[in-house]
């Protein structure tokens, strides 16, 4: 009997989603070679940005979503009331909890472990950058965590639903407060354009798409044949976002190879720190795990197209914020899968 689940588990994991690691760092690799050698393709494709967000990216991380928004069901949207403490662990962690965090650990390691190597000047627009992350929790890549792990899409829709709301509010003053910048401003058109490409608009077609298949060949149609020819269309999606991501990015990489490294260092720390908080405190909570894995994610990974937007726009493409922000990008995708691979090894140790 052990088997035949083993065997079934096995039969569920995509060929995408079973090598998915190395298929990530294969395309890092042809994202930096495109930029080295191939910069038109780069260059051509950046002139499309509205707000500093990226069509194109914006376009791919859409095909991302846009799967796991067609099992959003409007009545499990209102059932989520019943059981609100996800949301509010999301909030705590979020809000209370992961910008300190990266502030506290980002100083220590800049101005104290690697005060020798790392000018204090340079140290000092490194940890912007990183406080800059740390004040943005995820809004789009969260829902292919979620995917990754089953996580239930209508809970993770209103936990990311209400974290955009917080960040209207919430994201310039703690910025302001920790790093004490008086000119910190926030491109709200970004803000507002990432909202809508990366929650709104995929959700509404998520939910057309369920009611127009189900309406026409009904829900068992839908649940067991229609949404399964989507399966790797969310992985698909990733690999080429991150070949774009790495090649609008190359240059920057390869003229900073020990910089790189050496941010990327407390940036991993924190995302480790923040998942595994979070995902304790829904443990003991006794949160079922497809509510508690999406909670968990938020936090740890970052809205990083706000991010670096206001990196940019405040310091300049070559600056040290900006650079920092960027590793944020570089480093956040293989953290988080290994994440993903921690959640549903430890999918049993939740109720159901």
């Amino acid at each position: 009997m052990d088997n035949a689940n083993n065997n079934e588990k096995k039969e569920n994991i995509s060929f995408f989603q079973k090598y998915l690691t190395l298929w990530v760092f294969i395309c890092m690799i042809i994202g930096v070679l495109i930029s080295k050698f191939l910069p038109i393709i780069p260059n051509t494709l950046n002139k499309f940005e509205y707000a500093n967000v990226s069509i194109p990216i914006a376009v791919l991380i859409w095909l991302m979503i846009y799967p796991m928004m067609m099992s959003v069901d409007f009545q499990s949207i209102k059932n989520v009331t019943k059981n609100p403490n996800g949301i509010f662990l999301t909030w705590v962690v979020n809000w209370l909890i992961k910008p300190f965090t990266m502030f506290f650990i980002s100083s220590f390691f800049f101005y104290t472990i690697l005060n020798n190597i790392i000018p204090n000047d340079l140290a000092k627009e490194y940890l912007t950058g990183a406080v800059l992350l740390g004040a943005a929790p995820c809004t789009a890549m969260v829902f292919v965590w979620s995917a990754l792990t089953k996580g239930n899409p209508s809970y993770t829709v209103v936990q990311v639903a209400t974290n955009d709301l917080i960040i209207l509010i919430a994201f310039v003053p703690i910025v302001k407060f920790l790093l004490g910048i008086s000119n910190v401003t926030v491109p709200w058109d970004t803000l507002f354009l990432s909202v809508v490409l990366f929650v709104l608009i995929p959700l509404i077609a998520g939910i057309a798409t369920r009611l127009y298949v189900c309406t026409k060949k009904g829900t068992e149609y839908f649940n067991n044949i229609f949404v399964h020819k989507f399966d790797n269309i969310t992985v698909i999606g990733l690999l080429l976002t991150l070949i774009l991501l790495f090649s609008f990015q190359g240059n920057i990489i390869l003229s900073n190879p020990l910089h790189i490294i050496l941010i990327a260092i407390p940036l991993i720390l924190q995302t480790f720190l923040i998942f595994f908080i979070a995902y304790i405190a829904a443990y003991l909570l006794k949160l079922p795990h497809n509510i508690a894995s999406p909670a968990a994610m938020i936090g740890a990974s970052n809205f990083f197209e706000l991010a670096v937007a206001v990196a940019v726009s405040l310091f300049g493409v070559n600056s040290g914020a900006a650079l920092a922000t960027i590793v944020g990008v570089l480093v956040e995708v293989p953290v988080m899968l290994t994440l993903v691979k921690i959640a549903n090894a430890t999918k049993n140790k939740f109720k159901n």
